[in-house]
């Protein structure tokens, strides 16, 4: 769903009603769980946690005028997506995170090549989430990027 927003809170209010607590509750995990260092943004229309080009001033390999994302959450047709890019540029997180989530959830994970999609708002792991947001600094996100997607 395109949610014309220019921030957080102006795409909160166009979401519809149903994922609001959901989605302000991921959000809010965002902002008290991630590392210092992650900026908020809406990034490709999406609230967003980036690395600033104040800390990685190459930006994102594909539109370098971008900085590096690494946290996206969007109010889709059909589902919330959670898009992690450390998931998927860092198979050591990919295994934790996989064997964590049955302690989590008693449902199996909904995962796409960039997502993980919440079709049911009740059924989100928050805490798994939440540890999930902590594990990595800007720091170490730059060197996961550099050696996964930068040769």
């Amino acid at each position: 769903m395109n949610h014309e927003a220019n921030t957080i809170e102006e795409y909160l209010d166009r979401i519809p009603a149903d994922r609001k607590h959901a989605v302000s509750k991921l959000i809010e995990l965002m902002r008290t769980q991630m590392p210092p260092g992650f900026q908020e943004t809406i990034s490709y229309k999406m609230p967003s946690f980036v690395v600033p080009h104040s800390l990685y001033a190459a930006g994102y390999h594909c539109d370098k005028s971008q900085p590096l994302p690494f946290v996206s959450l969007a109010s889709q047709k059909n589902f919330i997506a959670l898009y992690h890019m450390g998931l998927y540029a860092d198979p050591t997180l990919m295994t934790w995170f996989l064997d964590e989530w049955p302690r989590h959830s008693a449902n199996k994970p909904d995962m796409g090549k960039s997502c993980i999609r919440f079709k049911n708002p009740e059924k989100i792991p928050y805490e798994l989430l939440a540890a999930l947001l902590a594990k990595v600094s800007p720091q170490q996100w730059i060197e996961t990027y550099e050696m996964a997607f930068k040769r």
